[in-house]
């Protein structure tokens, strides 16, 4: 392979999950070629590559979870696992010929803006160097673990596994202790009580947790979808349209999430008999305020003699046992965090300079902000993919993604055809963008439901996060590119 790094590229692409594989995809549709992809891992799917623990599957329906170009008719469960989400990524690739663009192990370490070539600067692991024109930002809102700040943590003894870098441990004849009870957690519970020879759960605050209603899918339906894309497409239709349902309860009035209220809540008498567990497992705050899960097999592992859930407050963790608040030692032999990721703070400090030497950590230091999610003012030529508040509490994250890659295209296409190198998001509309979408959020469960989430930012408070409405509004407003909101450079 021919080295890259000594070449001008009119687009890097950073990040080969959904949002970088998609974008590439679509480049590639649209005629370009003179662009490249960059990955850190030494494979593509992202957060399906790097996450790797026992049970890994996702929580929205595998026909809504991929694109809408490039369906997939041989899902092999309703809710697909891991390996399968990332073996989709990897078709894609290959049917989109990507792999000419593609570059493997190469994390990008920096991205300085050039203001005197109107080009951004882009240092891998490695110390090589590209300049391109346009730079497009896939890394994603959960790519960066959140490691708790416990005191003693250093002190302990044992292996600690963060579960996105859970490499096959094994876990027989292990007295394990979970910190954490949130997504990752309820997937990875079930899998590992049985081999553990003690299991430790330490819950902060309890989740709403509906049943999972995962299936095998036919070989006669996949054949149906095979051969029929348009009863695929109108499945689809379907599974988006029933969870844009959910938005009224989440924006307008948690009144109107009764319906899932009592599901959950009949889902924890049944599973859990024991009047003192499910007290512990009972939330105490609106449904929705947290990110609501979906699992059938969480509760019944709870419910194993070798498995107990403590609701103390953990205190600081010694060489060999956590020790909860009230004093008690729980003895260990491994440590698994199921703690999360830095939602709220997205980018290291030094890996993304815009104009005049703005270091976008520091610009995000009271929260990630950007236009539509999408372009940051002072960092000019710079796209953002699941950017600030396009993460979502109802529906399917790549529906917003394609939303961002068109807006992109049209955006890329406005300054080929007026011959313009640079483009710059004015701070008026940014912050005018921003204003209309926390007047929204202040009204939503989110904010109001009496919970602390990874939502909210830990400075500011404000929901850095969410999208606030329905994905057909979100796609609505990306319908075109507003040319009149940006600054614009005809020339060097």
């Amino acid at each position: 392979m021919s080295d890259p790094f000594t070449e001008h590229k009119k687009l890097v692409i950073i990040g080969a999950g959904f949002g970088g594989i998609g974008m590439a995809a679509r480049l590639v549709q649209s005629g370009e070629r003179d662009f490249v992809l960059l990955e850190k891992s030494d494979g593509v799917g992202g957060t399906w590559w790097v996450n790797r623990y026992p049970g890994c599957a996702c929580d929205v329906p595998s026909h809504l979870y991929s694109f809408s170009f490039a369906p997939n008719p041989n899902w092999s469960r309703r809710f697909a696992p891991r390996h399968e989400i990332q073996a989709y990524l990897e078709q894609c690739v290959r049917q989109f010929n990507l792999n000419g663009h593609l570059h493997l192990n190469r994390a990008v370490r920096t991205l300085r803006w050039d203001d005197r070539h109107r080009h951004w600067q882009i240092a891998d692991q490695h110390g090589q160097t590209i300049t391109a024109d346009f730079v497009i930002s896939a890394i994603g809102g959960l790519s960066r673990p959140g490691w708790p700040d416990i005191p003693g943590m250093q002190s302990f003894g044992g292996q600690v596994i963060h579960s996105q870098l859970w490499h096959g441990e094994d876990l027989k004849n292990q007295r394990v202790a979970v910190i954490g009870t949130g997504a990752s957690a309820v997937q990875f519970v079930p899998q590992i009580a049985h081999e553990a020879k003690q299991l430790t759960i330490f819950q902060r605050t309890p989740n709403w947790i509906l049943p999972r209603p995962d299936q095998a899918i036919s070989s006669a339906r996949k054949k149906r979808f095979a051969r029929w894309p348009w009863l695929q497409k109108l499945a689809r239709f379907g599974i988006w349209l029933i969870a844009e349902c959910r938005v009224p309860g989440l924006m307008w009035s948690n009144r109107l999430a009764w319906g899932h209220r009592l599901l959950a809540r009949r889902h924890l008498r049944r599973q859990i008999p024991n009047p003192e567990l499910r007290k512990k497992l009972t939330p105490d705050y609106a449904i929705g305020c947290k990110r609501v899960l979906l699992s059938s097999d969480y509760y019944p592992a709870l419910m194993r003699t070798n498995v107990e859930l403590i609701d103390t407050p953990i205190a600081c963790i010694e060489p060999d046992a956590v020790v909860d608040a009230s004093g008690r030692r729980h003895t260990i032999d491994m440590l698994i965090l199921a703690t999360g990721f830095r939602a709220t703070e997205p980018v290291p400090r030094g890996m993304i300079i815009g104009r005049d030497d703005q270091d976008l950590h520091q610009t995000w230091r009271e929260g990630p902000q950007a236009y539509r999610g999408t372009n940051v003012t002072g960092f000019p030529n710079l796209f953002m993919l699941l950017g600030p508040n396009t993460a979502l509490g109802h529906n399917s994250v790549v529906v917003m993604i394609e939303a961002q890659i068109d807006y992109t295209l049209k955006a890329l296409e406005y300054m080929q055809q007026n011959q313009l190198v640079s483009m710059d998001i004015q701070p008026e509309a940014q912050r005018r963008y921003n204003d209309r979408l926390q007047r929204k959020l202040a009204r939503s469960v989110w904010n109001t439901g009496s919970c602390g989430s990874w939502y909210l930012h830990p400075q500011s408070g404000l929901n850095t996060t969410l999208w606030p409405g329905f994905t057909w509004q979100y796609r609505w407003l990306m319908r075109r590119f507003r040319w009149k909101d940006f600054e614009f450079d005809s020339e060097f």
